[in-house]
This record gives structure tokens, sequence and C-alpha cells, in this order.
């Protein structure tokens, strides 16, 4: 693990230039899982996540040794940012490679953070080709984890956690490269030996899962994740070591129980998390973690930086996950005031229409008839529930969808 000592060294020097970020409790959580729950909340960070602290440590533990051609780092997101940032506080110049695909959004957010931002490649990998390549002309190179004063800078965020609750006795924390957990569990082992720190990952790039299940490193294939920012196909070897010692648990999730954390973290506590920060309080939704009744629990709540565009696919995501949205399809007779009798139906059960589509033309329904889909608003799966027993009992005939 990483010393104790270098962790607390880390916090002093970054003291400052990072934010001790907001420990705060959440009474819904609590009472749902008879547990005292806190949410760190790293989206409130510079940046919008916690790779600040890891970049502004290296940048300031290795000033000396970086030449006038400054740093290099590849990333699709929050390590660009931080480096970007980080590297402007040193007086550094930074390059930052970043994917053809990456979104407009992160790039002009890196570029206003201060660094120079080279488009390169379909995929991190090829990013990390180039960036290493910009390194053997001069630049040092960043890396998002494999790193020991990135994992310590890190770090930090585990000693903020034992300030503000010290009766802490599980911590939650999402794992992509690994860097965030083992600073993390670095600190929380050496002040508090006895907490059960678990790592947690979205099912669809089980880097750390599969490592440790097989007690060696792996690189798995990745599929699409709304939990991006987590997707590593190889966990650091440094980070694997700290896990193997000190992490008591990884566990997965899907992509569902994301789009649910990330829902119920916006509406009931006005927190905007990226899928991969809400994945620890997804791993509680959905029980791949289980707590006892009393607990002192923490989620770490790694990043807020989500692209408007996906941000409302998720929500809709998460809404039909659920049953806060309805989707039916509704066979009526095809003559005038039969849609506005039946939106009259769905008015007095109280569901909000969000959509109409209504189709004369669909095949083996007979010509006098037309079909009618809605989405709809409701407060969830007994709603649901009661619409379609009171539609079916007014006569209207329901096709599955």
């Amino acid at each position: 693990m990483v010393p104790l000592k270098t962790i607390q060294r880390a916090a002093e020097t970054i003291r400052g230039r990072i934010l001790h970020t907001p420990l705060v409790e959440t009474s819904s959580l609590s009472e749902r899982f008879s547990a005292d729950i806190r949410l760190k909340l790293e989206n409130l960070q510079v940046t919008g996540s916690f790779k600040i602290r890891g970049a502004s440590y290296k940048m300031a533990v290795r000033r000396g040794s970086f030449g006038p051609s400054g740093v290099v780092a590849a990333s699709a997101g929050n390590h660009a940012q931080g480096v970007a940032l980080a590297a402007r506080q040193a007086g550094l110049p930074a390059v930052i490679v970043m994917p053809e695909w990456v979104s407009i959004s992160k790039q002009e957010a890196t570029r206003q953070y201060g660094g120079e931002v080279e488009i390169y490649g379909t995929s991190i990998a090829d990013c990390l080709e180039r960036a290493r390549a910009l390194s053997r002309q001069g630049k040092t190179f960043i890396h998002p984890f494999d790193d020991l004063d990135i994992i310590a800078g890190q770090g930090t965020i585990g000693l903020e956690i034992v300030e503000d609750f010290p009766e802490v006795d599980t911590v939650l924390v999402p794992v992509g490269g690994g860097g965030l957990i083992a600073g993390i569990a670095s600190a929380l082992k050496a002040c508090r030996p006895k907490v059960r720190i678990i790592g947690v990952e979205a099912a669809a790039c089980p880097s750390a899962f599969e490592s440790r299940r097989r007690a060696r490193l792996v690189e798995v294939p990745s599929e699409g994740s709304i939990a991006d920012g987590i997707s590593v196909k190889r966990i650091g070897e440094l980070n694997f070591a700290i896990m193997q010692e000190a992490v008591d648990d990884i566990v997965t999730v899907g992509e569902e129980p994301i789009a649910a954390a990330m829902l119920l973290l916006l509406e009931r506590k006005k927190i905007l998390a990226e899928g991969s920060g809400a994945v620890p309080l997804a791993a509680l939704l959905d029980g791949g973690v289980k707590i006892r009744a009393g607990s002192r629990v923490a989620l770490v709540i790694s990043g807020g930086n989500v692209d408007s565009p996906l941000l409302g696919r998720i929500l809709t995501k998460g809404m039909i996950k659920n049953g806060r949205i309805m989707r039916i399809r509704v066979q009526i007779e095809d003559i005038p005031g039969a849609l506005a009798c039946l939106l009259t139906a769905v008015a007095r059960l109280k569901a909000n229409v969000l959509h109409i589509y209504h189709d004369r033309h669909t095949r083996d329904i007979p010509i006098y008839v037309t079909e009618v889909e809605l989405e709809m608003e409701t407060r969830g799966p007994e709603h649901v529930a009661q619409i379609e027993k009171k539609l079916r009992a007014q006569g209207y005939r329901l096709i599955a969808k």
C-alpha cells in the first residue's frame, strides 16, 4: 500500500488547489437501508471529478523533473481536465490526446483549463500510443492511474472521509483503472484497519472483478456503458497489488441500476453524478452489496461530468426502469372522439402523457380500428398496474410491447 505519511504529505501539498468536498447525509437512503449512509461528493470537486487530486500532487511533487516541454496525457474525459488544470497551476504546458469520438463539450472543457487538445485515433489505446510517442520527444507522460503519485493524490479522499465520518465502517468506491480505490484503501486501512472497502465497476467492463477472481491481472473486452469513465479493459499493476491487499470485495453492476442511481441522485438529492460516479449507489439499489442494519456507510460519488444529450437519454432510461415512464399500445375504434375518450380516461388516472403516436396503417388490424401508442409519466410500478387494470376494465385492448 501507499504509506500513510505519503498520502498525508499529498494532502498538505495540494491543500488550496483542490476542494475538501462535502460528505453529506441522506435521510432517504439511510431509512431505506436502515443504515447511516453518506455521500462523498467528488462531483463538486474542481473540474467536476476526483482526478484533479492525483494530477495536482503529481505536478507539485515532480515539478523539478519536468522539462520545458511540459506534460502529455491521454484521456476522453476527467483525467484530461484534471491534468490540464493541474499543469496550468504548475506553470507547465500540457498536451491532451483525445479520441475522435470524444464529445465537443469535453474537448472545450479541457482547452478552457489550459490544455492543448490533440484528436487522435479511435480508441484510448490509440491515444495512449500517441501520448507515449510525444513523451519520447521530451514531454512527461502522466498516467491516469498506474502511478504512485497519482494514487497518493487520490488517497486524500480517504483522509477526508475519516476526518468527516470517523465512525465509518463501510466505503463503496468506483473502480476503473484502480487508482482511486488503491489510494482510498491505502489511507483508510492505515487509519481504520477494520473498515470494509468495496469496489464497484460496470458489468460491461469487469476488469478488476475478473482479475481478482483469477488472482492475476487480465484484460477483458469492453461493451458500451453509461459508466464509460470506468470502462478500463485492464487495471493498473500497482493498483491491483494494493487492491489484493486492502480491498475487501469487488462487485459489478448493470446499466439499468446505474441509470436508476443517477436518476435517484438527481431527483432526491439534486446531485448530478455521471454513470461512473453513481455505481456505488447502484450496487446498493440492485442488491450487489448487502449492508447490515446500523452500518455507517460512505459512497464515493467520484464525478459529475455528463454530456447534456447523454443525460437526457440516461434519465429516460432510469425512469423506465423505475416504472416512472409507461409505454402502451391501445387499439381503439377509428371514429371521431375515440382518441379524446382514451386521453380523458388516462387523465382521470392521473398519468401525464408525454408522447402520442396515432397509426391507422398497422398491419393485421381491421380497417375500422386504429392503434395508438402512448408514453406517459407515472408515479411508479403500482400506478402502472392501476392504469392497465382500469383501461382494460373500460374495454380498451392493450397490446403487449
